[in-house]
């Protein structure tokens, strides 16, 4: 059994570092005094080991997502100087923006949860998608339109986001941001899903109408207390998952995209899928020890389908 004066540092120990860990979504219970006090020592220590590892593997993540894109832009920016603006419309816009929205709407998940790693790749991810449409847009494979509106969004989204992870942002106004990532990305994943397959099916805003109506009321009738307190609920996941939802149809716009128009397929870098994969697989650990169902599916879709997935599209 351990002694007293161990089992109380083992605990003064969990108290000053679970303090902090707390904030990242982990619930820790402290060391109990009794006769299983060495096992529960043992026990937390372990637990205070995968908290900390997963914590950097998260963290670490944050380096591939910060080149994900650098072979893409580069290559982008050399078809730009040669003039090879077509080379450019093999990089689905509407995949891109899909993957841009998601960063956006999960930067603002991980914020309320104070996963600094998770964030920091979110912010990566929507600082460097943004250059990407910006190169498409100059090509002429963005419409102007898209692109500012792209803009404007990413700079309220990162400011707003900023302000609440400082904690200067008022709590009404982070309910109004949260309100629009969950209409806006509600409508915006069912008009996307759409418009991959355009021109294949007839061109129609409906899906867009019909969804954001229909989430739009949801926050309504939520705001002045109409709404069950199960919906209530659901409404509050809506945004989560809507964007992982929205970052998990990326590769499946990529990949549709190849088999349709093979010849395009020389303007995609390997190499920033092999580091998309790369990156995804670093946080897979940490969804796991959260027990967070969400960032695991959006993770793990990520390690395969924009990772794996993508990479056979290139070899068949």
């Amino acid at each position: 059994m351990a002694s007293s004066s161990n089992s109380n540092s083992y605990r003064e120990l969990e108290v000053i570092v679970f303090s902090s860990a707390s904030l990242q979504g982990v619930n820790v219970t402290l060391v109990q005094d009794g006769d299983d006090g060495e096992e529960d020592d043992r026990q937390s220590l372990l637990l205070l080991s995968w908290n900390s590892t997963t914590i950097h593997l998260a963290e670490f993540a944050t380096l591939p997502f910060l080149f994900l894109q650098l072979p893409q832009i580069i290559l982008n920016a050399r078809n730009l100087i040669a003039g090879n603006y077509e080379a450019l419309s093999a990089v689905q816009w509407m995949g891109q923006l899909t993957s841009l929205l998601g960063n956006l709407s999960l930067l603002s998940y991980f914020a309320g949860r104070r996963e600094r790693g998770a964030m920091a790749v979110q912010a990566v991810g929507v600082l460097t998608t943004l250059v990407v449409l910006i190169q498409l847009g100059i090509a002429g494979a963005m419409p102007s339109l898209a692109l500012a509106g792209t803009v404007i969004a990413v700079a309220f989204g990162l400011l707003l986001n900023l302000l609440n992870y400082l904690l200067l942002l008022r709590e009404w106004l982070w309910k109004i941001w949260e309100a629009v990532i969950s209409v806006g990305g509600a409508t915006v994943l069912l008009q996307v899903m759409w418009s991959t397959f355009e021109p294949h099916i007839p061109h129609t805003i409906l899906p867009a109408v019909i969804t954001g109506i229909a989430t739009l009321t949801l926050v309504a009738m939520d705001a002045i207390g109409f709404l069950p307190q199960k919906w209530s609920d659901f409404l509050v996941a809506l945004s989560a998952w809507t964007a992982t939802l929205l970052f998990m149809w990326t590769p499946v716009a990529q990949m549709f995209q190849n088999f349709i128009d093979p010849e395009n397929i020389k303007g995609l870098s390997p190499l920033t899928i092999l580091l998309a994969m790369i990156g995804n697989g670093l946080l897979v650990p940490r969804a796991l020890f959260t027990r967070d169902l969400m960032w695991f599916t959006g993770a793990a879709w990520g390690t395969l389908f924009q990772g794996w997935g993508l990479l056979l599209t290139l070899w068949m």
